[in-house]
């Protein structure tokens, strides 16, 4: 009895804890958030005696939002500038949102009261029809001024993204699409990725060719290009340069160890004897038996195979307009080969578990130096695609008329 007393408590708190929350963003003119939650709850219950305080803040916060709503499209359709479109329609479309998300819930009874919750619905269509017209006209030729005077990259991004919000909201418009097409081509920036090489060591070609597959790099960037096979109709805005400073791969190396285990091991029985040699017997006279030990040795012998190769290299980043370095980040990478194996002489029942299991283990070929090179390139391409994740390029260039 007493844990559902508790329940209720709990489950009459958290509802009082929802509407004191809805009541606040009410009255801090939230008015969106209050008839979020109060229609949170009426969907699961709108009958609910619990939810009439839903019912009243719902009306309350509608009314109040419609007000302020219609006052601000008003002031910013007296105001003329063009550029508040955007902002008049989103508040037309939001309105009408409103009350579709309500109109599935009436009627709302308000018990107390005897009469049922009234909302002043409007039809919009015709404001929101008319309001995309004009905010098609003004982004359409927004863009097309912006697309004919552009001298920019960004200038020409800006024209894109106003174009395509245009498709958004009113697909097909105009000639849009061919427009969008060509303030993508115009903002586009081109990366011109070259590989150097200052070492002495031969660049594995896998590796070479695996550095310069930018689709497997998973890099999303919508206005950015890289080209690992330069055209010469395009015209680069940065030259992206990955240069292999060193290479550096050690010598075939075997490393001996020792290892000399002793162990007592258990080694057949042998009859108790008493302090003067004689048997020892139990209760029923048979002589007692004691296990038998004898310390045995085993010589371990451990090899290890090791071979490490290093890889240093330096990416630049050029304006190749204004032939201005803009960075240059130190890449380095290592990948080192072991492989442990062991033979031994003696009595292997001296060695613990773990040792044993390397003598089942073989010498191995050693890899060799290009494929030393191609495994410590695999982290140096990981370190690159980070770099250029990473870099943000400055679009400064200019176009000539």
């Amino acid at each position: 009895m007493k844990k559902v007393l508790l329940f209720g408590m709990l489950v009459l708190l958290a509802a009082c804890s929802g509407v004191k929350k809805t009541q606040e963003a009410l009255n801090s003119g939230n008015y969106v958030a209050a008839m979020n939650k109060a229609i949170k709850n009426l969907t699961e219950n709108k009958t609910k005696k619990g939810h009439q305080d839903y019912v009243l803040l719902l009306e309350e916060a509608f009314s109040k939002n419609a007000q302020r709503e219609r006052e601000q499209i008003s002031f910013l359709k007296n105001d003329g500038n063009p550029a508040n479109l955007e902002t008049v329609y989103n508040k037309y479309l939001q309105l009408k949102q409103i009350q579709q998300r309500i109109r599935p819930l009436l009627p709302l009874p308000i018990y107390d009261q005897g009469r049922d919750a009234s909302f002043d619905f409007v039809n919009y269509d015709g404001q929101i029809l008319a309001t995309k017209n004009d905010l098609s006209q003004y982004l359409y030729s927004n863009a097309s001024s912006l697309l004919a005077s552009a001298r920019e990259k960004h200038d020409f991004r800006a024209a894109y993204d106003d174009l395509k919000y245009l498709q958004e909201i009113n697909p097909g418009y105009k000639d849009v699409l061919a427009k969008m097409d060509q303030a993508y081509s115009k903002g586009l920036e081109y990366v011109r990725v070259e590989i150097g090489n200052e070492t002495q060591q031969i660049i594995p070609e896998r590796l070479e060719n695996e550095l310069l597959d930018f689709n497997s790099y998973g890099i999303d960037n919508f206005w950015r290009e890289y080209h690992t096979n330069p055209l010469s109709q395009v015209k680069y805005d940065y030259a992206l340069n990955v240069d292999f400073m060193e290479i550096n791969i050690s010598p075939e190396q075997v490393r001996e160890k020792q290892i000399v285990k002793e162990k007592q091991i258990k080694d057949g029985y042998e009859y108790l004897l008493d302090e003067e040699g004689n048997a020892v017997k139990d209760s029923l006279g048979n002589r007692i038996k004691v296990d038998r030990f004898r310390t045995v040795q085993c010589s371990f012998y451990q090899f290890t195979q090791f071979k490490a190769a290093q890889i240093g290299a330096k990416v630049r980043l050029t304006d190749l307009a204004s032939g201005q370095e803009i960075n240059s980040y130190p890449l380095s990478s290592e990948f080192v080969f072991e492989h442990i194996y062991a033979n031994y002489k003696g009595d292997k029942r001296a060695l613990e578990p773990d040792l044993i299991t390397l003598l089942d283990v073989r010498a191995v070929p050693f890899p060799t130096n290009e494929q030393m090179v191609f495994d410590a390139g695999e982290d140096l391409k990981l370190r690159l695609k980070n770099i250029i994740s990473q870099n943000h390029f400055m679009a400064q260039n200019h176009f000539n008329d």
